[in-house]
């Protein structure tokens, strides 16, 4: 399995994660070329050599010429399906603008669709996600992991005014993510930065066991007094053809509790961003029948489903332990079927054919709509699934 480690030790940024990028080995022309088809008249990549604290690293600006536009995300989504992008890669850089879109509705109390972006709606923001969003899947990697991140400190002007770091859409979309402590008095992560590791990242941890077989090291603008604002891309292979996790499991007994909290428990627990939530029948002393709560979870997740179980039911204690497991990759896909689209995931195992799943509730919405079977409409979408081809028309250089 081919898999990426991302060592944010300064942070992350669109230009540093294009810096890795190239000095990994990607051709600066080929990001050229799918930027350039976006419409964005004189906006390039250049790229050159520098040094951090005496480390060697590829540093990435954007050239573009002066402009006054303030965009909306429906705005960069045209651009996006306007271009020569394959549709895996429009895919990536519209979920990463997505990302962007909830966290500033979020911010400031309002929808996606009337989101106003500012910094990140400017040529340089769209030129460095949607190259990062090409780069990544020229890479084709499997998996991809990355340190804990800093966020560095301090207050930065934004369009908004003064605020603290992180900014409000930064922090919005850390959310769930492990933060390194840092005392740096400057923004390191910022928006774009975030955006990428929330649409991309697996797992978040030390490096996993691989055989690197390139690295690329990524120039921030800024110098730092302390430490080489550099990111840090670690490319290679394990020998596990599947990707590999950790979750936490967590479980109660119950015995003394009708079926209708037992339901309204696991909804709420899916609800709060439970892996999955199931019951088991089970006996329990003096042959009472009881069911067993099952609850699988990210590690960030821990303490905020153990505080509903413990409010939603009536148990005394939760039994708690980390769990290794294997899935295959994955990625949100759509579908055409004669009666609308189909939301769904595609998932693969390294080197093996993918295999498209149709999500229940898009299914049972167009079921439900045009009067149909929930099982028709499952099979038109399975069967409408075209495996996509090998994007070749870009290429890493090697």
């Amino acid at each position: 399995m081919r898999i990426a480690y991302l060592d944010c030790a300064s942070g992350i940024s669109g230009d540093m994660m294009l810096g890795a990028l190239v000095d990994a080995g990607l051709d600066l022309s080929t990001l050229n070329e799918a930027i350039s088809s976006l419409g964005l008249a004189g906006c390039r990549l250049a790229a050159e050599p520098v040094k951090k604290k005496g480390f060697r690293a590829t540093q990435v600006k954007v050239e573009y010429p002066p402009e006054h536009a303030h965009r909306h995300l429906h705005h960069i989504v045209a651009m996006i399906d306007g271009s020569r992008l394959t549709e895996r890669q429009r895919d990536l850089a519209r979920r990463i603008f997505t990302k962007l879109a909830e966290a500033e509705a979020k911010v400031h109390g309002t929808t996606v669709q009337k989101v106003h972006f500012h910094e990140v709606g400017a040529a340089d923001s769209i030129a460095d996600i949607v190259g990062s969003a090409v780069g990544w899947d020229l890479l084709g990697v499997d998996r991809i992991v990355a340190s804990p991140v800093p966020t560095g400190c301090g207050k930065i002007r934004i369009a908004h005014g003064e605020c603290s770091v992180p900014a409000p859409a930064t922090a919005e979309l850390l959310v769930g993510m492990p933060l390194a402590e840092s005392s740096v008095p400057f923004e390191l992560t910022t928006p774009t930065g975030a955006a990428i590791l929330a649409t991309m990242v697996d797992s978040f941890g030390p490096v996993p066991a691989m055989k690197i077989q390139r690295i690329g090291y990524g120039a921030g603008q800024r110098e730092l007094e302390t430490q080489p604002n550099l990111l840090r891309l670690l490319v290679g292979e394990t020998a596990d053809s599947l990707s590999a996790d950790q979750v936490w499991v967590l479980e109660t007994n119950l015995d003394d509790i009708s079926g209708e909290l037992v339901g309204y428990a696991t909804a709420r627990l899916l609800d709060a961003g439970a892996l999955d939530v199931y019951t088991t029948a089970i006996q329990m002393k003096k042959n009472r029948p009881a069911v067993k709560l099952t609850v699988l979870c990210q590690a960030a997740e821990v303490d905020r489903m153990e505080a509903i179980l413990f409010e939603e039911t009536t148990t005394l204690g939760v039994r708690r332990w980390p769990a290794d497991r294997h899935v295959l990759n994955r990625r949100p896909h759509q579908v055409e079927t004669p009666w609308g689209r189909v939301e769904g995931k595609i998932g693969w195992a390294a080197g093996g054919p993918a295999r498209f799943s149709p999500e229940f509730e898009s299914c049972r919405r167009i079921a439900a709509e045009r009067h149909l079977p929930l099982r028709v409409v499952y099979e038109a979408a399975q069967n409408a699934y075209q495996p996509e081809p090998d994007n070749s028309s870009f290429v890493i250089r090697h």
